[in-house]
């Protein structure tokens, strides 16, 4: 290989913040937080998801929310409607009344 081509590539500490298992492996990533293992000292590189914890490797559904994101969200929409079914609930409610009426006419 030619040199500087490539970029460092070392052992590295990831770590899953939904579960907090970790493991060793090999990367191009790099980190301000380091740990001592085995005499080396490795950046520390934390995962939101890995297959420890996804859904579909886990077979178990669950909501993870680090920022706080889905509250956001809930709270900003979580109790309102949208424009498009308030018109299909008011062409429902016409639709209602003119049956109303077309009966009460017979």
């Amino acid at each position: 290989m030619k040199p500087d081509t490539h970029p460092d590539y070392h052992k590295v500490i990831f770590v899953d913040s939904a579960t907090g298992t970790e493991w060793v492996s090999r990367s191009t990533m790099t980190a301000k937080e380091t740990r001592e293992v085995e005499g080396e000292e490795l950046p520390v590189v934390k995962l939101d998801i890995s297959s420890v914890s996804h859904p579909f490797w886990t077979g178990k559904m669950r909501e993870l929310d680090s920022d706080g994101k889905i509250d956001r969200f809930r709270r900003r929409w979580g109790g309102k409607s949208s424009k498009a079914s308030k018109a299909d609930e008011a062409s429902e409610a016409d639709e209602a009344s003119e049956a109303g009426e077309a009966g009460e006419k017979t």
